[in-house]
């Protein structure tokens, strides 16, 4: 009878060593187009594009009544490593912003996920307005990457891809969290 309970706990703790660790836990974004998941450090395709397309709309679609508030929202969901060169870059776009009466929206055309590498590659049109006279439209590529730990989802990197396949921090035509 000790030998039947042994084995049962053994397998019990076996059954359960191999459980811990893969739950899912189901995290909202601001908008919901489809289903995902997130599962221990690694969340769907599906989920990044969802989330990557948000950050692009909170740091490149801004003007100086809007950035000050979608400030504050990324803010609320980037990872604590870059939390301040990143309110330090918003700020002083902010700034340069309200001086030129300027503004920027970008219109996305491709997210390309990478589920393994936890990023997507978002791909569209950089617009920007000066005095309310619109500029050519630029092609840009922008690289979202995130991380997932303790069932919360940071923002742990945007950058921009340039022609030459070399990244740089970016927002169009200045740094989001560092230098060029």
């Amino acid at each position: 009878m000790i030998g039947m309970l042994s084995t049962a706990i053994l397998v019990l703790s076996v059954g359960l060593y191999r459980v811990i660790g893969t739950e899912r836990i189901v995290v909202v974004p601001p908008t919901i187009s489809t289903t995902f998941w997130c599962q221990g450090d690694k969340c769907s395709n599906a989920y990044l594009e969802q989330m990557g397309g948000f950050a692009a709309w909170l740091i490149l679609d801004v003007a100086p009544s809007s950035i000050e508030w979608k400030k504050s929202t990324l803010l609320g969901f980037v990872a604590p490593d870059i939390v301040g060169k990143l309110k330090e870059r918003q700020e002083l776009e902010a700034e340069r912003l309200k001086r030129l009466n300027a503004s920027t929206y970008f219109l996305p055309q491709q997210l390309a996920p990478d589920e393994a590498k936890q990023t997507v590659r978002i791909t569209g049109l950089l617009h920007t307005q000066i005095n309310g006279q619109g500029t050519p439209p630029v092609p840009k590529t922008y690289e979202a990457v995130f991380n997932h730990k303790g069932g919360r989802t940071h923002l742990a990197g945007f950058t921009e891809i340039t022609q030459n396949g070399q990244a740089s921090l970016a927002r169009g035509d200045a740094p989001v969290a560092g230098g060029h």
